[in-house]
């Protein structure tokens, strides 16, 4: 019986000692696995490559290099000079024509010579309306440029504040990495003592390795904004650039909204283009009228006759027998007429009148168009600010606040990790939060620069 009960004391030891050893094979299993190399990049690549408070390009200097060297803005430039050489040639006259004929006797001495020039004298508006439509012609095609200019401004302004606001986001997330190491490190130690259990480091190298692949995230958007905003300033893919601003200093306060809107209504690119194509389509209608309209060629010329008879004449004088034959010459001038009886070109003066009712149905729309985007942005701005301002007062300190105290009563044992790491994630998404108020209020204020045209949106 005592045999008995000794064997079964001694199988249970066994299978108890064979439990804890398990245990132990597992906890140091999970420290091996839970502390992963850092790679040698990662300590090399930080926000720095992309800021440079006191180098860096600022918004203004990306905004003066797009304008010089964005390819597409030169094409525009280049149709533009184009348009002038255009109206060059509208003023140029039609050119004279020259007509020379002849003709002569075939078995005879009978010849004749003619010289004729003519001169297209373009009546009835002919040439002023050529020359209105070249004028229109221009100006569409710098208006253009001008809106290319306009919106080139506004692209660089928007996509250099998205680069700047996820760089700012990469340089918090490497500070919050840099504050999960150490805590990976205090947790680690807490176990190492046996103060805690090996299930809190396994949970810290798991927001360590979270945070690790969020760093490379955020570098990755910085890398993909910085190549557009390089595409948009002409710039190759290869340059080396850093940024210099900050949202605060970039967030200037607008001009009112009604003066600003009375002078977009006037200076707008897009609304000048509008009223020149209005004018095109004008200066169309009366050259589609002038060409139905009578005009006139004047003719000049001179003429040589030489004719006579196959006989034999007595000179009066010597009575001396003379070929009968005699030259004329003769100076010879008229009008030629286009009369337009049946083809006054009236079909055409209708399509350019339809034309130039669609232009100014246009240019109207285009008027409400900007007077809308004009409210949107400053309701943009209005509500981006406000929001930005209550991320500043009343969230960002109390969550710090609240991350610290979470912390220490965690130290003291009265909070769990579960409730810290809860914490530290609120806190990460309201830093983030609070960039991202910062730029839609910045990109509101971009919008309403371009909305408005202001000078200072290309620096003028």
């Amino acid at each position: 019986m005592i045999d008995r009960r000794y064997r079964l004391c001694y199988g249970l030891f066994a299978r108890m000692a064979a439990i804890l050893l398990l245990f132990s094979s597992i906890s140091m299993s999970l420290r091996a696995q839970t502390e992963p190399p850092v790679p040698s990049a990662l300590q090399q690549d930080s926000a720095e490559k992309y800021l440079d408070p006191v180098g860096g390009k600022t918004v203004d200097d990306l905004v003066k290099t797009a304008l010089e060297n964005n390819g597409e803005l030169i094409a525009m430039r280049n149709e533009a000079e184009a348009g002038e050489s255009l109206i060059r040639q509208a003023h140029l006259r039609a050119n004279p024509s020259v007509d020379i004929t002849g003709n002569r006797q075939l078995g005879g001495t009978d010849n004749t010579f003619q010289i004729q020039g003519s001169q297209p004298l373009e009546l009835g508006g002919r040439r002023s309306s050529r020359i209105a439509e070249a004028n229109a012609e221009l100006e569409i095609r710098k208006q253009a440029a001008a809106e290319r200019e306009r919106q080139l401004a506004g692209e660089v302004r928007t996509k250099f504040g998205e680069t700047l606001a996820a760089a700012q986001k990469l340089s918090f997330v490497e500070a919050m990495l840099e504050m999960e190491k150490q805590s990976f490190e205090v947790v680690s130690a807490k176990v190492n003592d046996g103060r805690t259990a090996p299930l809190e480091q396994n949970m810290e190298a798991v927001e360590l390795n979270k945070m690790r692949a969020e760093r490379e995230m955020a570098e990755g958007a910085v890398e993909q904004r910085m190549f557009e905003l390089k595409n948009l300033a002409g710039m190759s893919p290869d340059d080396l650039i850093k940024l210099k601003g900050d949202f605060d200093a970039m967030l200037g306060q607008p001009p009112p909204q009604d003066i600003a809107a009375t002078n977009a209504l006037e200076t707008r690119p897009d609304l000048a283009g509008a009223r020149a194509v209005e004018q095109l389509a004008a200066a169309r209608v009366e050259q589609a009228k002038a060409e139905g309209r009578v005009d006139a060629d004047v003719m000049l010329g001179y003429q040589r006759m030489h004719s006579g008879f196959p006989l034999l004449g007595i000179e009066p004088a010597t009575d001396a027998l003379l070929p009968i034959d005699s030259k004329f010459r003769y100076f010879t001038f008229g009008v030629r007429l286009n009369m337009p009886v049946w083809n006054k070109n009236q079909s055409a003066v209708a399509a350019a009148t339809s034309e130039a009712d669609a232009a100014r149905s246009r240019r109207e729309f285009g008027e409400l168009t900007v007077k809308r985007e004009i409210a949107a942005a400053y309701a943009r701005y209005n509500r981006a600010t406000r929001a930005m301002e209550i991320y500043r007062v009343g969230v960002r300190e109390q969550a710090a606040q609240n991350l610290d105290v979470v912390r220490q009563t965690y130290d003291l044992g009265s909070k769990t990790l579960l409730d810290y790491i809860a914490e530290h994630h609120r806190f990460m998404e309201t830093e983030k939060g609070y960039i991202d108020a910062e730029l839609e209020a910045y990109l509101a204020r971009v919008e309403i620069l371009r909305a408005v045209c202001a000078p200072e949106l290309i620096n003028k």
